[in-house]
C-alpha cells in the first residue's frame, strides 16, 4: 500500500515534461517552448540551444550517457540512433555537451527504410526533426540511460518517410476547421487551437518463454501457423475479466509502474477473452502523443515479459480458434473551448455542435470508407477481421437507440426529441437502482459511437495508430469544411435554419452507412452490398484505394499527403503484405517436410510395427487399430500432396493463392496433430501455450 501511495513521486519521472522543464529553463525561455507546444510555432534558435542544454542536464541526472532521435519510419515500428554526449576538447579528452542543433536535426540513412520509391539508394539522405508537442524521455538500460527525443522524418526534399508527419499535417488541418466551427457557434478561436484525443485500448498475449521458443514460428512470424483448437478454449467465457494469476500480475504491475514513470497514464488492465489473451487501457491524451505512447508500450511490454520468462505477442491472430488481438481506436475532438464536441449531453437533439460534429463524421466514414478500411489493413488483421468479436471488413457506423432516433428524426425535418435510458431494477431492496445508458454497445461493429467517442474497432493490435487517425482527421476535416462554406456568412437568425437543412441533406445521403445490427450476418453482407457498401475483405483489395482519385484528392488538398507520398504507402504497404506472406509460405513449408512430417512417419512406423507384432500374437486383425493407421496415412497423404501446392504457389508468386495453399495445408497438419502421440508431437500444442501461465 506504501509503494501504491508513491506513484505520485514517481510518475512521469523519466518524461522532460513542462513540469520539469520549469526546473531547467529561464522563464522566457519555458513560455517560448509551453506556447510552441500548445499552439505551434517555431522556436527561436537561441531558445532551442537553452532547451538542449537543460534537456541533457536533466538526462545526465538519470544517468543519460546519450541521446537519440525516436521516429516512426514506414516499417510500423520504431528506429533510434544513439549519439553519445560527448565532443572532443583538442586536448585529448572530451566535453559533455548537447546543441540545439542536435536536438532539433538528425539526419539517419533514408534509403536503408521502406520508401515507396521516395528515397532510392543512390538518394539517401533523410532527415529526423524535434517534434516538441511529444516531451522526450528516459530509456533505461542495463548500465546506462538514453535521452530519447520524439521527431519526425522526412526526406531530403521534404517527402514525409514516417507516420508522425502526415499524422500531424491532419491534426493541422482538423484543428483549423474544428476552429472555423466554432467562430461560428461564437467561440472564439483565436490563440487556440482544436485537437483529436484517443484512447488506445492495447490487446495482448502472454505465454512462458519456453513453448516460445520451442515454436519457430511464433519466433519469426509473430503467429502459430499449425496447432489443433484444444478441447477447451473459451467457449465457457471464464477467462473474461477473471481473477488474475500472480505470473501476470506481477507482469501487469510491473508494466504500469514502468509506463508511469514514462508518463503514459496506463489505467485499466483485465484478463480478454481468450485464455492467455489481456488487455491494458490508457486514460485518453492527446492524439499525437497517445500514438507516440502506445508505440512506447509495445516495446515496454516485450521487454517487461522477459523479465518474468514470458513472451508478449501482438500479432492480431497468434491462435486460431479464439478471440484475435486488437487496438481499438478510441476518438474524439477537443474544440477551442476546450470542451468535448462529441460529448451529447443531457439532450443531444438540442446540441447543435455535437449534431454538426456527428454528421460530419457520418459524411466521412460513409464517403471514405474503402480508404479506412486500407488504413488498418495488414497480413495479421486479415486473419482477425470477421470473427470472434472483431468487426467484418465492411466498413459501418454503430449509434445507438438514442442517436439513430434523432438522425431519423433529423431526416423529416428536425430533431425535437431524446430517448432517455431509464433506471435498471434490480429487483433486491438492499441494492440501489442503477441508470441505464440511453444506447447498448455493439462489439461487431467496426465504427461505434459509445458514449462521447467513436470506438474504431478494426484496427489490428499490432498496427500504429498513426495510420487510421491520419485518414480520419483528414476526412471528418474536409466534411466540416464543407459544412462551414455553407454556414459561414448566415445570420444568428437563420442559423439553426441552415443547420438544420445541412443535417438533414447529409443524413438523407449518408445514412446507408448506419447500422446498428448484428454486422456478422450474411443478411447483412447482402443488405450491405445493396446499400453500396465495399466490402474489402483482403489487405490487396483494400490498399488499391490509395489509388481512388478521390482519396488522392482529399489526403493532397489538406497537404496531408501528397499524391507521391501516397503512392509510396500504397507500394511499402503492399510489399509488406507480399512479404509477410511469402516468408509464412516458406517457413510452414520448412516445418511441414522438416519436422512434422518427419514425426509423423516415425509414429506411422512404430504404430504399425506395434499392430503387426499385436496381430502375431492374437492371431487376430486388430480393426481399431488399422483404422486409426488407415486415418494417420490418408491425412498425411493429403499433407505431402499439399505441401507440393504449396511450394508451387510460393514459386508463382501470387500472394493470395499462396495463402490459400498455406489454409489448406495447415488443415491436414492440425488434423494430424489429433492422431499422433503428443510425445512424438514437434511443437508445443495450444493446451500448453494458452493455459500453462
Amino acid at each position: 500500500m506504501d509503494e501504491f501511495k508513491a506513484i505520485p513521486d514517481y510518475y512521469g519521472e523519466n518524461v522532460f515534461s513542462l513540469k520539469t522543464m520549469r526546473n531547467y529553463l529561464s522563464d522566457q525561455a519555458y513560455k517560448s517552448l509551453s506556447a510552441t507546444i500548445r499552439v505551434g510555432g517555431t522556436l527561436e534558435p537561441k531558445i532551442a540551444d537553452e532547451v538542449a542544454d537543460a534537456m541533457k542536464n536533466w538526462a545526465l541526472s538519470k544517468g543519460a550517457t546519450h541521446f537519440t532521435h525516436w521516429f516512426q519510419p514506414l516499417t510500423g515500428s520504431t528506429a533510434e540512433k544513439h549519439d553519445a554526449f560527448i565532443t572532443p576538447d583538442n586536448e585529448g579528452g572530451v566535453i559533455i555537451k548537447f546543441s540545439g542543433k542536435e536536438l532539433i536535426q538528425g539526419e539517419p540513412d533514408a534509403s536503408s527504410f521502406p520508401s515507396g520509391g521516395l528515397r532510392p539508394t543512390f538518394e539517401a539522405r533523410g532527415y529526423t526533426g524535434w517534434d516538441p508537442t511529444s516531451p522526450a524521455f528516459i530509456k533505461e538500460g542495463p548500465e546506462s540511460a538514453t535521452l530519447c527525443i520524439p521527431t519526425y522524418f522526412i526526406g531530403w526534399k521534404g517527402e514525409a518517410l514516417d507516420k508522425k508527419t502526415p499524422l500531424l499535417r491532419s491534426m493541422k488541418a482538423l484543428s483549423k476547421q474544428v476552429c472555423r466551427l466554432g467562430e461560428i457557434f461564437g467561440i472564439k478561436s483565436k490563440g487556440k487551437t482544436a485537437y483529436a484525443t484517443l484512447g488506445g485500448e492495447q490487446e495482448y498475449f502472454l505465454i512462458d518463454r519456453e513453448f516460445y521458443y520451442s515454436r519457430i514460428d511464433l519466433m519469426q512470424t509473430g503467429r502459430t501457423l499449425f496447432g489443433k483448437e484444444p478441447a477447451k478454449h473459451q467457449q465457457m467465457a471464464d477467462h473474461y475479466f477473471g481473477a488474475i494469476k500472480s505470473r501476470v500480475m506481477g507482469f501487469m504491475e510491473d508494466l504500469d509502474k514502468e509506463m508511469w514513470r514514462l508518463g503514459v497514464p496506463a489505467k485499466t488492465r483485465h484478463n480478454e477473452v481468450s485464455p492467455a489473451q489481456f488487455e491494458l487501457a490508457p486514460v485518453f491524451e492527446q492524439l499525437n502523443l497517445a500514438v507516440d505512447h502506445n508505440m512506447l508500450l509495445m516495446e515496454v511490454m516485450q521487454k517487461i515479459a522477459e523479465r518474468h520468462d514470458l513472451v508478449c505477442l501482438l500479432h492480431e491472430k497468434p491462435f486460431a480458434g479464439v478471440n484475435g488481438s486488437g487496438k481499438h481506436n478510441n476518438w474524439s475532438i477537443v474544440g477551442p473551448d476546450d470542451k468535448n464536441w462529441l460529448s451529447p449531453g443531457d439532450n443531444p437533439h438540442d446540441n447543435a455542435k455535437f449534431l454538426v460534429v456527428l454528421c460530419s463524421i457520418i459524411k466521412a466514414v460513409d464517403t471514405y470508407a474503402d480508404l479506412l478500411r486500407a488504413s488498418i489493413a495488414s497480413a495479421g488483421n486479415d486473419h482477425r477481421l470477421g470473427s470472434h468479436e472483431a468487426p467484418p471488413a465492411i466498413v459501418s457506423i454503430f449509434l445507438g437507440e438514442q442517436l439513430t432516433d434523432i438522425i431519423e428524426q433529423i431526416e423529416k425535418g428536425g430533431a425535437k426529441t431524446s430517448k432517455k435510458g431509464g433506471v435498471l431494477q434490480i429487483g433486491v431492496d438492499s441494492l440501489p437502482d442503477l441508470p441505464r445508458d440511453a444506447t447498448d454497445r455493439n462489439r461487431t461493429s467496426p465504427f461505434a459511437f459509445t458514449g462521447a467517442k467513436f470506438e474504431f474497432r478494426a484496427v489490428g493490435s499490432n498496427a500504429n495508430l498513426a495510420g487510421p487517425n491520419i485518414v480520419l482527421n483528414t476526412i471528418v476535416a474536409e466534411a466540416l469544411d464543407e459544412i462551414c462554406d455553407k454556414l459561414e456568412g448566415v445570420s444568428k437568425k437563420e442559423l439553426n435554419s441552415a443547420i438544420q437543412k445541412q443535417l438533414q441533406s447529409i443524413v438523407t445521403k449518408h445514412k446507408r452507412i448506419l447500422f446498428n445490427g448484428d454486422n456478422y450476418t450474411e443478411e447483412w453482407v447482402k443488405e450491405a452490398k445493396k446499400r453500396g457498401l465495399p466490402n474489402l475483405k483482403t489487405t490487396p483489395e483494400a490498399l488499391e484505394a490509395f489509388k481512388n482519385p478521390a482519396n488522392e484528392k482529399v489526403l493532397a488538398k489538406y497537404g496531408v499527403l501528397s499524391k507521391t507520398e501516397l503512392a509510396s504507402r500504397y507500394e511499402v504497404y503492399k510489399e509488406m503484405y507480399e512479404s509477410v506472406i511469402d516468408y509464412e509460405a516458406k517457413l510452414s513449408l520448412d516445418m511441414a517436410k522438416t519436422m512434422i512430417v518427419p514425426a509423423v512417419f516415425s509414429y506411422q512406423e512404430e504404430l504399425a510395427d506395434s499392430i503387426k507384432s499385436v496381430e502375431e500374437i492374437n492371431k487376430t486383425k486388430s480393426t481399431g487399430s488399422r483404422k486409426l493407421l488407415k486415418e494417420i496415412t490418408g491425412e498425411l497423404e493429403g499433407a505431402l500432396v499439399k505441401i507440393d501446392t504449396l511450394g508451387a504457389a510460393i514459386k508463382k508468386g501470387k500472394a493470395l493463392k499462396t495463402k490459400e495453399a498455406m489454409t489448406d495445408l495447415r488443415a491436414s497438419i492440425d488434423a494430424l496433430e489429433g492422431l499422433v502421440a503428443e510425445d512424438v508431437w514437434p511443437l508445443a500444442s495450444y493446451a500448453e501455450m494458452l493455459f500453462m501461465l
